[in-house]
This record gives C-alpha cells, sequence and structure tokens, in this order.
C-alpha cells in the first residue's frame, strides 16, 4: 500500500512542481512583456482553470505525504513530514499571497483606462510565486527520497 500511496504522491507533487515551474519559466516573462491592460486580460484568461485544479492536486499530494508519514517506517517518516510541511507551505503562499493579488487583478473591468491608483501587481505576484515554485521543488525531491527510501 505505501508503494502506492509513493506513486500517488509522486505523481502529485510532480504535477505541482511541473505546473509552477513552467509558469515561472514560460508564462511570467511573457506576462512582464505585455502592456498592462493586455496582461490583465490574460491573467483573467490563465486562472480560470488553475484556480479550481491546483489547489485540489496541491492539499491531496500534501495528504498523501501525512499519510506515507503514518505508514512508513522510521527512516522515510521525517522525509514525508517535511515534503508534507513543504505542501502546505504551496499552499499557504498561494492562498494567503497570489490568490488575493489574482483577485483584485480579475476585479479589473475596464482593460482601455485602469484605475489611477492601479499599481503593477506582477513584481510581488512573481516573487510569491518563485517562492512557491521553490517549495514545490523541494517537497518533490523530498517526497522522492522518502518513496527510495521504502
Amino acid at each position: 500500500m505505501t508503494g502506492l500511496l509513493g506513486v500517488a504522491a509522486l505523481l502529485g507533487t510532480g504535477v505541482t512542481a511541473g505546473v509552477l515551474f513552467a509558469v515561472a519559466l514560460s508564462v511570467l516573462p511573457a506576462l512582464f512583456a505585455m502592456e498592462a491592460g493586455t496582461y490583465v486580460y490574460a491573467h483573467k484568461l490563465l486562472g480560470r482553470n488553475w484556480d479550481p485544479t491546483m489547489p485540489v492536486i496541491v492539499l491531496s499530494s500534501t495528504l498523501l505525504d501525512v499519510a506515507l508519514a503514518i505508514a512508513a517506517a522510521d527512516a522515510a517518516r521525517p522525509l514525508f513530514i517535511v515534503a508534507a510541511v513543504l505542501m502546505l507551505g504551496v499552499s499557504a503562499v498561494s492562498h494567503l499571497c497570489n490568490v488575493p493579488i489574482n483577485r483584485r487583478v480579475k476585479a479589473v473591468t475596464d482593460l482601455s483606462a485602469l484605475p489611477a491608483d492601479w499599481q503593477d501587481p506582477r513584481p510581488l505576484w512573481r516573487r510569491w510565486h518563485l517562492l512557491r515554485t521553490t517549495l514545490a521543488v523541494v517537497a518533490l525531491t523530498v517526497t522522492a527520497a522518502g518513496v527510495t527510501t521504502l
């Protein structure tokens, strides 16, 4: 049973790390190259399918790491605990930092005339995104180490 849980945990953490890495590598530079109105339009389009899907994948992966920490032998247990904490960090950064920025961007209604007090959220969003990407990649690495220890 731990082998199956390990495969599922690797799949979830791998998808999370891969998606976040792809956004950091390709999507973010493209968003930074856009004019502000075009960026807001693109941001709204890009978030449509990520928002309902990624929290499920991240939290499921966290629970799988917790289950593995409970089921695993002593040598692997600390690795799965660390991986679960890292994935919880991914979720926390997403929900507490990136999502509020996403909501502000989605609240913009007139793309041709941004409010005078509008501040470009891209630099701050990128910093939080790079943090959660790093947490996810480390979580994948630690989960893989745990699975190989099983």
